[in-house]
């Protein structure tokens, strides 16, 4: 955790602004840390859910000195489908991603892959090749994210991007209508039929959406569940198989 505190206050003294998802452990240092110098945190349930109860105090803190972003409605109690939701918003908001550690199988290699989607740059600190907790890390640097040692690595290697203003174009390239997501109960129904359409044997993700004929965005809730949860896991040119 003192290596996390350390990238946080370096980062938030740098000019950044550290986001994550409220979580125990390495979530919770980098908010605490961060907290004097400005943190979001994204939350996976209602905004006016503490989770983890032990994190109340902080969510509190950080809604009268920061900033606090919820996808659900007032009083819904966080699911496990919500967290993957959660982790999009983190990355879609930030300019980069720092993974401190992770396991094969974490959520943090989850939300790093949607960074990398989203075009966002991946950094990770390395770690000890006998540490079950630094070989997501280590592989992530494996396969092309930034190493990264300390906060002041992180921020000469965006300075250049910086300093670029955003803005919204006059007129949308194309009209937006945002999907419907998946409801509990049409979730519950779909999850026997994807689960039939799943083996030990690698099968593309376009092929279960033909086969099951249900909606991409119900596909894709089911599957980020079951990826969760260490029972699948994902392959190049976007296949998933049930763990071995």
């Amino acid at each position: 955790m003192n290596l996390t505190q350390q990238f946080s206050t370096g980062l938030g003294r740098g000019g950044l602004i550290v986001a994550s998802g409220l979580a125990r452990g390495i979530d919770s240092a980098a908010h605490k840390a961060a907290l004097a110098e400005g943190t979001i945190a994204v939350v996976g349930g209602g905004i006016n859910i503490s989770y983890p109860k032990e994190n109340h105090p902080l969510q509190e803190a950080i809604g009268e000195r920061g900033c606090l972003i919820a996808e659900q409605p007032f009083d819904t109690q966080p699911q496990a489908r919500h967290f993957p939701r959660r982790n999009r918003i983190i990355s879609g908001i930030s300019i980069a991603i720092l993974v401190m550690e992770a396991t094969p199988r974490s959520g943090s290699l989850i939300t790093a892959r949607m960074a990398a989607e989203q075009g966002r740059d991946v950094f990770a600190v390395p770690g000890s090749p006998m540490d079950p907790r630094a070989r997501g890390t280590n592989n992530l640097i494996r396969n092309g994210a930034i190493l990264a040692e300390n906060a002041d690595e992180i921020l000469q290697e965006l300075a250049s991007s910086r300093g670029l203003r955003l803005s919204e174009p006059d007129q949308p390239l194309l009209p937006f209508n945002a999907p419907r997501l998946p409801d509990e109960a049409e979730i519950e129904e779909a999850r026997p039929r994807i689960l039939s359409l799943l083996s030990p044997t690698a099968v593309n993700i376009d092929e279960i959406i033909r086969l099951s004929e249900l909606a991409p965005a119900i596909v894709m809730t089911i599957l980020l569940e079951l990826e969760l949860a260490g029972r699948i896991e994902r392959h190049f040119g976007n296949r998933v198989s049930f763990t071995s």
